[in-house]
């Protein structure tokens, strides 16, 4: 096998594979011989077709299924040989193909960057250092009493956190326009899911009253007919209904499974699942900021395959998330374009982190890898079940090893680059977080 290697632009190769003729024929008579001991021809008996009428029927057939194993076997052992690294399945042409001549093919295809990690003695990342007070405590256990709270009717004016009930019709220049009209519509003031404006005349408004609403629909509204025009909706207020907190007992404790310890051991429960979020929300923004000033420091060439490559993952994710919303099979094959930026980021990502672990020699760390998987159980019922599940299964294993091997090279970056602590709220963090 003679091989040649041309750079063509970029990232490209081209291979230029010459195998020898002996080869190739002596495997097209193998195969040929193989075939007359199974194939039934009239005026033959079974196993007994001579060679040269099996090739005079099937030979042009055979020979393309053999030039097609030998450019694959013989593209593997080229790029081998000469010590190349394809980033994506190669495209064969074939260019030569004769019996009695040497076979000839191309094989193009990309290579991955060369990569020199750059700049990490300039990148400053902030660390934020929080404490979960008990204020913090005392607005998650409010916010528990509300989401297990009850509806009363109230025979007064609504306010904000109060629910109404509403029946309304929307109008743009004195025409209804379609799905601007309700009937028994439940609304939950103060919660800000109507559009900007439509809650604001209600308020103060009693069971029984009509109200106009005049608002304006933002310019990045989802329906194209509707953005940026202005409104009017006839709103009937048919009921105004007060929330109705329970008690924090220990009954309200049983509610989240606190069989013993009632209402301090519902806190201290709450409290160890605020820390879990609050580590995790941080872990995710320092991470978020390191990766985000080594794409800054680095830019990297990227193999358009990785990036083909990553599109069909991120479009494969979106079919399952519109079929577990319900969508089935109905869904619309979506455009590359929706995925393009998003794809080369996450490549350019995993380029530059795989560079500092190949560089570092960093190997996934045992006792980081039982953590992560301790962490993610702990949010379940039973977390040893779920870490013996994890435990038992390689495939979930071998992406935990991944999530570590990652972890562990933004914990490189973070050791060699500039790092402030700045001490910040609970609530701020969460809330900017959500």
């Amino acid at each position: 096998m003679q091989v040649s290697v041309e750079t063509t632009q970029g990232l490209e190769r081209r291979l230029t594979i010459t195998v020898p003729a002996e080869s190739v024929d002596s495997a097209v008579k193998a195969r040929l011989q193989q075939l007359a001991k199974t194939q039934r021809i009239n005026g033959f008996r079974p196993g007994k077709v001579p060679v040269n009428v099996i090739k005079k029927r099937y030979g042009q057939a055979v020979r393309q299924e053999v030039a097609g194993d030998v450019m694959q076997q013989n593209f593997y052992q080229a790029i081998i040989q000469e010590k190349i690294t394809p980033a994506g399945m190669p495209k064969f042409e074939l260019t030569k193909d004769q019996d009695g001549e040497d076979l000839q093919f191309v094989a193009a295809f990309e290579v991955y960057p060369e990569i020199e990690v750059k700049g990490i003695d300039e990148i400053e990342v902030e660390k934020p250092v929080v404490e979960i007070t008990d204020a913090d405590l005392d607005t998650m256990m409010e916010t528990l009493q509300k989401q297990h709270a009850s509806w009363k009717e109230a025979k007064r004016e609504a306010k904000k956190d109060d629910r109404v009930v509403i029946d309304f019709v929307g109008s743009i220049d004195g025409e209804e326009f379609e799905g601007g009209k309700a009937e028994d519509f439940t609304l939950e003031l103060g919660k800000d899911r109507m559009i900007p404006g439509f809650e604001d005349p209600i308020i103060g408004a009693k069971a029984g009253e009509d109200v106009k609403v005049e608002v304006k629909f933002p310019d990045e509204y989802h329906a194209e007919a509707l953005k940026g025009k202005d409104a009017v909706f006839n709103v009937k207020v048919k009921k105004v209904e007060d929330q109705q907190l329970p008690e924090v007992d220990e009954e309200f404790a049983t509610l989240f499974g606190i069989e013993e310890g009632g209402v301090e051991a519902l806190r201290t429960e709450v409290r160890k699942n605020m820390q879990r979020e609050l580590d995790q929300t941080l872990k995710a923004k320092v991470k978020e900021d390191v990766i985000a000033k080594l794409i800054e420091k680095n830019e990297v060439d990227i193999p358009q395959a990785l990036i083909d490559q990553e599109i069909e993952a991120l479009r494969e994710q979106a079919k399952q998330r519109f079929s577990q919303q319900g969508g089935g099979q109905n869904m619309p094959e979506l455009p590359a374009e929706l995925f393009t930026d998003n794809a080369k980021r996450r490549v350019t990502i995993g380029l530059v982190l795989g560079e500092i672990i190949k560089t570092n020699e960093l190997k996934a760390d045992d006792a980081k890898v039982d953590a992560l998987i301790e962490t993610a159980a702990s949010a379940y019922e039973d977390p040893q079940e779920v870490i013996d599940y994890y435990k038992n299964n390689q495939e979930l294993m071998q992406q935990m090893r991944n999530v570590a091997l990652e972890e562990q090279a933004i914990e490189w970056v973070l050791s060699n680059a500039k790092t402030q602590e700045v001490t910040k709220a609970f609530d701020e963090v969460m809330n900017k977080q959500a």
